[in-house]
């Protein structure tokens, strides 16, 4: 059957995307209109095919080539091509010793004491301005904190703790940076209005992308050398695996990119939602005050029994994945279906909508509504495995993924074993797309400090 979608348009799709507010919000709207499978024109795709049912979704799961043309924007912050859409062969070793790095439990273990200590140096720079009374006796507190600009800054922290060996001096300027260069070339690539002239514009992406060289340089610079048994630290991982430097640093930018990204935006959007779900936040305190006792931290086997936290953890991030879509590339004719009914050519865009399929009804009884026990076992077994897929799927899926839901529980569980968090009247939360799905004017809520009852 021909597969359904929007009449093409002499813009090549740029103005729908833009009109629907991002690709993000567009493939929602695709797939309201035109079931589960869906064609459509965008910018840098000759063909594009969105596969929103998860039980479909299954015939693409091998396909191991990322569309270039897609993935151009990110190519300034690479020095040996970019690696986001290295070949397959070139990209199963270079996969292999990520996961080596990223996905070892015992080795999460072995560094969860010290991002403990990271995530409560942010906690107690919280409690500070709880504690502060400002004009009139009026506690500083009630003063919004920004949660993606705080968290994002201790999650790139973590990852230089975990996987580059060393620390970083300013990571707030860090994100800033990364946030400069990927809204400039995302603005180009769909078309959104971005603040500044093109001479402003690509003169704030250059500065920002000099900054994260030499951040990088930096990191790699100071480097232990010498042997090291801990394969948690990427960079002796692949200087023991005979990567030359400029692919070192090439390894270390994406993963600055994709680690900071990913862990803070979930753990923000996550305190978001708890501030308008204060049951389900009480829910979340009281386990932790069961599982803690009077600890202000978990110990890594805490995070086994904090199951509620993790339910928690898993629904916002089918609300409000990071990383909002994925694409691949066909690379021979592919039929999805029972009976092959859709046919899809060679050299086609195929899309993953995350959100998309995270708000399928089909499998997402009432979708907008934020509900953890949709993750209990019972739940989930009675779901196909690719209904929720926050990490994407197949041999392009995340490599961090294990490390960024550690990191996640132990930051949720710290902040909120001390914290209620509400959020401020007024403040409106926007999704847009940002290489993630960014709050476009950050997340402000309101933190005071809980007292067990």
């Amino acid at each position: 059957m021909d597969i359904p979608g929007p009449e093409p348009r002499a813009d090549g799709g740029v103005g729908a995307v833009a009109a629907a507010g991002g690709l993000h919000r567009y493939q929602l709207q695709l797939h309201a209109a035109y079931g589960p499978v869906v064609r459509f024109q965008l910018p840098g795709a000759q063909a594009a095919v969105s596969v929103a049912d998860p039980v479909l979704l299954e015939g693409t799961a091998h396909i191991d080539k990322r569309p270039e043309r897609l993935f151009e924007f990110l190519a300034p912050l690479f020095e040996t091509g970019n690696l986001q859409v290295m070949p397959a062969d070139e990209h199963g070793p270079w996969r292999r010793l990520l996961l080596s790095v990223l996905a070892g439990r015992p080795s999460h273990e072995r560094h969860f004491a010290r991002f403990t200590t990271l995530a409560t140096a942010l906690a107690d720079r919280w409690a500070g301005q709880a504690e502060r009374v400002g004009p009139a006796g009026c506690r500083a507190g009630q003063e919004p904190v920004e949660l993606q600009k705080d968290l994002t800054a201790l999650s790139l922290r973590m990852i230089c703790e975990y996987a580059l060996g060393g620390e970083i001096a300013d990571p707030g300027r860090v994100v800033t940076a990364f946030e400069d260069v990927l809204t400039e070339h995302l603005g180009q690539l769909y078309g959104v209005p971005v603040p500044g002239t093109r001479e402003e514009r690509a003169e704030r992406a250059r500065a920002a992308l000099v900054c994260l060289r030499a951040t990088v340089d930096q990191v790699v610079a100071g480097h232990r050398s010498g042997d090291r048994a801990d394969r948690s630290d990427l960079i002796g991982a692949l200087v023991e695996a005979g990567e030359r430097p400029a692919r070192i640093r090439d390894t270390v930018m994406v993963m600055m990119l994709a680690a900071h990204h990913t862990t803070g935006v979930a753990v923000s959007w996550t305190l978001h939602l708890l501030g308008r779900h204060p049951g389900v936040a009480e829910r979340v305190a009281d386990e932790l005050d069961r599982v803690l006792g009077d600890r202000a931290a978990p110990e890594y086997a805490d995070l086994r029994r904090l199951t509620y936290l993790d339910m928690v953890l898993k629904e916002s991030m089918r609300l409000f994945p990071p990383g909002p879509y994925g694409a691949r590339e066909t690379t021979e004719p592919l039929f999805l279906g029972e009976w092959g009914e859709y046919e899809i050519p060679a050299g086609t865009t195929v899309f993953y909508p995350i959100w998309a399929v995270h708000m399928n009804p089909a499998y997402w009884p009432e979708p907008e509504k934020f509900v953890p026990e949709r993750f209990t076992p019972q739940e989930t077994a009675g779901r196909p495995r690719l209904a929720y897929i926050p990490f994407g799927i197949g041999p392009r899926s995340c490599e961090g993924a294990a490390l960024a839901v550690v990191e996640a529980e132990l930051v949720l569980a710290v902040l909120l074993k001390r914290f209620r968090f509400r959020p401020v009247p007024g403040h409106e939360v926007t999704p847009v797309e940002r290489f993630v799905l960014w709050a476009a004017d950050d997340i402000r809520m309101t933190v005071s400090r809980r007292v067990p009852e």
